[in-house]
């Protein structure tokens, strides 16, 4: 009895003092680069009244941060986890330290409009490369601040204070930039950045678990992604994820729905863009009262396929209240998929290769991320704007249902504190 109380208590991972320090530093970041996207993505439209220089800001992070992301899992790996966090933590302060001088009156003035707009596009390149060592390292931290068969919880709540970051920080960059000025926003940031390293310095240096055995930097690195393709379980998992964000990405169109479908403006777009997350949310606080473990892959499978059908729904809906509540379900599912997928892949994943399996699942996601907006503007282009999303949220169950036939050890997928399958009848 003593030990199923244990396994059901929601607070399981927040009773590691460590774990505490770790979830308020990944709240702090999150929120603080996702006001810094907010503020750089205004400030670089004010200065150059571009819209094709707005667009390629996402590509100029991700370029970076695909492109390296095997080599940075491979050093989170051979490295000591806590500093290389904090360095790369460290990195974006300096950067938004840059951003800060540069986008001042001072630095306009002195350097020009275009100048400026050219830093801010290093800034941001660099700011790509950091996130290629960031995401690894910040991933096999974790697991060796909490034990394995409380990784569920810890998921649980470090995806919710990723989500909360994301909803507050857009909201509060928009907030403080319109009234208090840019200069005073990247001042925010700077200092919730050097609250997350604060937090970090709090837990306790952790013992390097891979040592290379004689192979060099890149044959270790693709280490990471031989095992990917040789774990069917993981790589079901992953490909799934990336094709239901790469046809699902109908968040890319939210201000044509906005303005021409919904008629809602500016205000009511930002409510649209924090719907999922809220609906992550919601669904990430329920799954830490009530985790999923017997039947998690058919639960998987069911997630990603009501995520498409509510992507779906909302691509025809024309009704403000029907469209939030579409959205507000669809990231409800997908903070189910999020939730069982990351558990997925901390429990397969052995301790020494974390990192760089890591940069793996970063590659497939980040890539989807970017591509799936390519993707939702190209079909809404060729197709029409409603066509467009009907037609990523079709693709995306037609994914699930593939998948369901080709991945039978995903759809028997139970998680305990080890993955398990039923055995085959």
């Amino acid at each position: 009895m003593a030990m199923q109380s244990k396994v059901s208590d929601p607070y399981q991972a927040l009773r590691y003092k460590e774990f505490r320090f770790y979830i308020i530093a990944r709240f702090c970041i999150t929120i603080a680069l996702t006001m810094q996207a907010v503020t750089i993505g205004y400030e670089v439209y004010e200065l150059s009244n571009s819209k094709l220089l707005l667009g390629l800001i996402g590509l100029t992070e991700a370029i970076p941060a695909i492109g390296i992301a095997l080599y940075g899992g491979y050093v989170a790996d051979k490295s000591e986890k806590r500093n290389l966090l904090i360095t790369a933590i460290s990195v974006y302060t300096v950067l938004c330290g840059l951003l800060l001088f540069f986008t001042h009156s001072y630095g306009i003035q002195e350097f020009g409009k275009a100048q400026v707009v050219k830093v801010i596009f290093v800034v941001i390149f660099l700011t790509g490369v950091a996130r290629s060592f960031s995401g690894p390292s910040s991933y096999a931290l974790v697991a060796q601040i909490i034990p394995k068969e409380v990784y569920q919880s810890a998921i649980t709540w470090s995806s919710s204070a990723w989500q909360l970051g994301a909803v507050l920080g857009p909201a509060v960059g928009g907030i403080l930039l319109g009234l208090m000025g840019i200069t005073f926003t990247f001042s925010v940031i700077i200092s919730l950045l050097i609250i997350a390293i604060g937090c970090l310095l709090m837990v306790e240096r952790k013992p390097v678990l891979y040592v290379p055995a004689g192979e060099g930097a890149i044959e270790s690195a693709m280490q990471g992604l031989r095992f990917v393709f040789k774990n069917k379980v993981i790589l079901s998992c992953i490909t799934l994820d990336l094709f239901a964000v790469l046809f699902g990405g109908a968040i890319a169109l939210l201000p044509v729905y906005a303005k021409d479908i919904l008629k809602v403006g500016p205000e009511g777009l930002g409510w649209l863009r924090a719907a999922q997350a809220i609906g992550a949310i919601i669904m990430l606080l329920w799954l830490a009262y009530f985790p999923v473990r017997r039947n998690a892959g058919i639960k998987l499978l069911l997630s990603v396929f009501g995520f498409g059908l509510f992507i779906i729904l909302f691509g025809i809906s024309t009704n403000f209240v029907f469209s939030m509540f579409c959205l507000i379900m669809s990231g409800a599912l997908d903070g189910v998929s999020v939730a069982v997928r990351h558990t997925i892949i901390q429990l397969a994943t052995p301790d020494e290769m974390r990192g760089r399996v890591s940069a793996v699942n970063s590659m497939f996601i980040g890539s989807s991320n970017e591509i799936g907006e390519f993707e939702s503007g190209a079909t809404a282009h060729w197709m029409g704007t409603v066509p467009a999303v009907i037609f990523g949220g079709c693709m995306t169950c037609l994914v699930v249902v593939v998948t369901y036939f080709v991945a039978p050890a995903v759809r028997k997928l139970h998680l305990t504190s080890h993955l398990s399958e039923d055995n085959p009848s």
